[in-house]
């Protein structure tokens, strides 16, 4: 057994088994909230490099992946045990901007669930760009000058999730993601969706994530195969904590290779692993 899998053992919630919980008709729901009906709309654009195969090729593998993941995840939603969850790697490179957009867009359906994304690596965001969309003032705006993080929001068609930019920080990053205003700015988000994906930095080697974390329920760890070293992943489990990550999604691998067991971390039952990409041009 390898030191990651037996680390993963305390990553456990994966492995249960837990009885599917429906939502109740009676249940308030954020998405009821007037303010949404008022955001601006813009389309989208796919093209194959945006990788969002949940809308694109929803009866591939990889897309009934995300499902399976958006049942763990609504498990844990219907408790009321998790509304924002961050979503990261260990580096740069290993997609997880591409596993938030298909996320997301598993988690809003058609849109019953309002789901927003808060695109908060305001180093280097891929989020705009690959879907298409104009540059905007975003969350670093917003935390700099206290804006309301609600007029920066965007619905975006025909995925039908929300979107809040990165912005473009004037400042440190680092110090607008570790100032007084993130608190304050996650917990309106947060009353007013169902759901809050957070795609934060790479966990090594910025500091930003951390602060990031401690405003969240829970967090996925993007991990590409044959690609993200061991190491790197047990650092970025030790460095967010061990109960604050909820599983990991192995992407870039193909299911043959999951079955041969050709990764070292292939074989446990803790990884999703989408299977949509192998290259290395995906979005963070």
């Amino acid at each position: 057994m390898s030191r990651l899998r037996s680390l993963l053992r305390q990553v456990n919630w994966l492995d249960e088994k837990p009885s599917l919980q429906s939502r109740s008709s009676s249940d308030p729901s954020p998405a009821t909230a007037p303010v949404l009906r008022d955001l601006a709309t813009d389309r989208v654009t796919l093209t194959p490099e945006t990788r969002l195969v949940y809308h694109t090729d929803p009866h591939s593998a990889a897309a009934d992946r995300y499902r399976l993941l958006r049942i763990r995840l609504q498990t844990l939603r219907n408790l009321g045990k998790l509304r924002k969850l961050l979503v990261t790697s260990p580096l740069p490179g290993d997609g997880k901007s591409t596993v938030v957009m298909n996320l997301a867009t598993a988690l809003a359906g058609k849109g019953n669930r309002t789901v927003l994304v808060v695109d908060a690596d305001l180093h280097r965001s891929p989020l705009a760009s690959s879907l298409g969309i104009r540059a905007q003032s975003g969350l670093a705006e917003c935390l700099e000058a206290g804006n309301d993080p609600l007029t920066a929001i965007r619905y975006l068609e025909p995925l039908n999730w929300y979107l809040l930019p990165a912005g473009e920080a004037t400042g440190n990053p680092a110090e607008l993601l570790h100032g007084p205003m993130l608190p304050n700015a996650l917990e309106t988000l947060a009353n007013n969706f169902d759901w809050l994906l957070i795609d934060s930095p790479p966990v090594l080697p910025l500091s930003e994530v951390l602060s990031l974390k401690d405003h969240s329920d829970g967090t996925l760890l993007v991990v590409r195969a044959g690609i993200t070293s061991q190491d790197a992943v047990e650092e970025a489990i030790t460095l967010l904590g061990k109960q604050h990550v909820l599983g990991i999604v192995l992407n870039g691998v193909e299911q043959s290779d999951m079955a041969n067991h050709k990764y070292g971390y292939g074989g446990y039952s803790g990884y999703y692993h989408p299977a949509h990409e192998r290259s290395s041009g995906s979005a963070d």
